[in-house]
């Protein structure tokens, strides 16, 4: 079989360059390609990582040109679609990249035929539910699990963001819905934890939101090697944190994924 064409956008971020690096440990699996709007790595990525594509495979554009993206993903088997604003500080650039860029990319990949589309969410589209008790207890410096019969956040609640970048999220995640349902693509969601260059907690009232590099990584992996039939899902990139508030149950069920790191063990000094 044929390794399945992927292009991850944002591959110079900190996740998409994570992904990258972990499926390019698949070489007969995965032929990889790559979309940012430079070659340098974000200033976000701490260590010396380096991604090998040729100029071929490491494609140069703006999402939120319609064409260069087009011309970017004709051919691809799946789209990660990593590339955003991650600060969302300014309307306009919230709008150009978190809004237009997105549009542009699952337009650009329905257009080309692009069977999955797996695109980035934020665990920020749930800021208001970690505000509210009992949910809040480590972000309020309350180190203690949630207690016994409270569920868990389910990615299937309304979201409830906070500030502009997460609404754009919420978005993101509407175009998986719109795109699975109406034009028959699979599309992916993952509302994408606490990912850090130093990939340690930064703080201790961060332990319940921390995702790990790896995790994030293997589950980006999981979403692209999913059953053609799963057509959509929403699911929390989150590592196996002991004060973890989110469910990662679905992740289970429809991916065989488990995250393998803990917070707890990558707390700072």
């Amino acid at each position: 079989m044929a390794p399945k064409k992927v292009m991850i956008t944002g591959i110079s971020g900190i996740v998409g360059s994570s992904a990258y690096l972990a499926l390019r440990q698949s070489p007969g699996q995965y032929d990889l390609y790559g979309l940012g709007r430079r070659r340098a790595l974000s200033a976000r990525v701490k260590d010396a990582r380096d991604i090998r594509l040729s100029a071929e495979h490491h494609r140069i554009a703006d999402i939120a040109d319609f064409d260069a993206v087009c011309q970017a993903v004709a051919g691809m088997d799946v789209v990660v679609h990593m590339a955003a604003d991650p600060a969302g500080g300014e309307w306009e650039s919230v709008l150009r990249n978190n809004i237009v860029g997105a549009y542009n990319v699952f337009e650009a990949c329905r257009l080309a035929g692009v069977q999955r589309i797996v695109a980035a969410s934020t665990i920020q589209v749930s800021t208001g539910h970690r505000t509210q008790a009992p949910y809040n207890a480590v972000s309020q410096g309350r180190l203690e699990p949630l207690p016994e019969g409270v569920p868990m956040v389910s990615a299937h609640l309304p979201a409830e963001p906070r500030n502009l970048y997460a609404s754009s999220k919420v978005f993101s995640e509407s175009l998986c819905r719109t795109f699975a349902f109406s034009h028959g693509m699979s599309c992916l969601a993952i509302r994408i934890g606490w990912v850090v260059g130093e990939d340690s907690v930064p703080n201790d009232r961060s332990e319940d939101i921390w995702c790990s590099q790896r995790d994030i990584a293997g589950l980006i992996k999981a979403c692209i090697d999913a059953p053609a039939d799963l057509r959509f899902d929403v699911f929390y990139g989150m590592s196996n944190n002991r004060f973890g508030w989110v469910d990662l149950t679905n992740a289970r069920e429809q991916l065989g994924w488990e995250p393998v790191d803990r917070a707890e063990d990558h707390l700072p000094a």
